[in-house]
């Protein structure tokens, strides 16, 4: 089944179910007014909405309206946790080598990660407003689930079963803020500001064979201004599953319904297929002119992340954003 968020002025909003083509919507009120609820009480409340999914479908929803991605808010607007992978080795490899930095052998067998702020994420078409051009604004086209309860020790493949949804991540990144960051030794903060997410999440089964192992074998497409600049594959090159990135989190922690687990940037061996973050592409241009030339988001930039089925249509919609200054009052 397919549940999005609407926008109805409190901060966690209103659960909708949404039709297969995302052409139509049926507030879930009789069910459950918010994801979370569901999330925390899965096993009961998931069926009632799958069957409301598929009388949405058949066309005997009786109260259906048309589904509007802007009207989204955040899948959950707000969550107990936002741990976010890196599980592309290719896309650490390439920062690396750009700085002629070797890559620790720990790395390949540990995943990276750290915890994002998710008290305040965006909606999939919501402005994103920076302080600053100066920042170095980039975008980080991600898959993301989201986590029932998984046990503290958990190992992957138990940690698979614990996936409820899946969606899209575009979790951005003030990439001139970060080495000073780093430096301090305690990780990102103030460079990591609110992330966005698709207008849908999906239960796995929606993804048919495309997902497989704990990875979505389709096409991750990102779109910088009109212009695209990213296909990238982010099933095969993608070392982490999702149950290894959660096991990783449960190794000295239990693991709550409602936490949300990104996979990193999706990045792929092959540049001809694109980029999914500037700073890859960046990366690139160092290695093989020595500098890069490409400028990071500059106010009025757009980005629209999307991944498509096998059939071609959408699967959880569009993140469609505009970089905006902070208004002032």
């Amino acid at each position: 089944m397919k549940l999005a968020t609407y926008k109805d002025g409190s901060r966690d909003g209103q659960l909708v179910v949404v039709s297969r083509d995302l052409g139509q919507a049926h507030y879930a009120t009789g069910i459950a007014s918010r994801l979370q609820q569901v999330l925390d009480d899965w096993n009961f409340m998931a069926p009632q909405l799958q069957d409301l999914y598929e009388q949405l479908n058949a066309g005997r929803a009786r109260h259906a309206f048309p589904f509007d991605p802007r009207q989204c808010m955040a899948p959950l607007p707000r969550a107990y946790q936002w741990a976010d992978g890196s599980a592309y080795i290719n896309h650490v490899e390439l920062v690396r080598k750009a700085r002629n930095a070797e890559v620790p052998a720990s790395f390949y067998t540990d995943p990276l990660m750290y915890q994002g702020g998710s008290d305040d994420f965006l909606g999939p078409c919501d402005d994103v407003a920076v302080p600053s051009e100066a920042m170095g604004i980039d975008f980080e086209a991600e898959i993301a689930v989201v986590t029932g309860d998984v046990r503290m020790g958990a190992s992957p493949e138990q940690a698979l079963d614990g996936i409820r949804l899946v969606m899209l991540a575009n979790d951005w990144s003030l990439r001139n803020l970060i080495p000073a960051e780093l430096a301090k030794g305690f990780g990102f903060f103030q460079s990591k500001p609110a992330t966005a997410f698709s207008p849908v999440a999906v239960t796995p089964d929606e993804l048919g064979d495309a997902w497989e192992g704990g990875r979505v074998h389709l096409t991750l497409q990102s779109t910088w201004n009109g212009r695209k600049v990213g296909m990238c594959d982010a099933g095969p090159e993608m070392t982490f599953h999702f149950g290894q990135l959660i096991a990783h989190i449960a190794k000295t922690r239990n693991v709550r319904a409602g936490s949300i687990v990104g996979s990193g940037t999706v990045s792929n061996k092959d540049w001809t297929r694109g980029y999914s973050c500037i700073a890859e592409k960046r990366c690139i241009e160092a290695i093989q002119d020595g500098q890069p030339s490409t400028e990071f988001m500059q106010y009025g930039d757009t980005i629209r992340i999307e991944m498509k089925g096998r059939d071609g249509q959408s699967l959880f919609g569009a993140i469609d954003q505009q970089i905006v200054p902070i208004s002032e009052g």
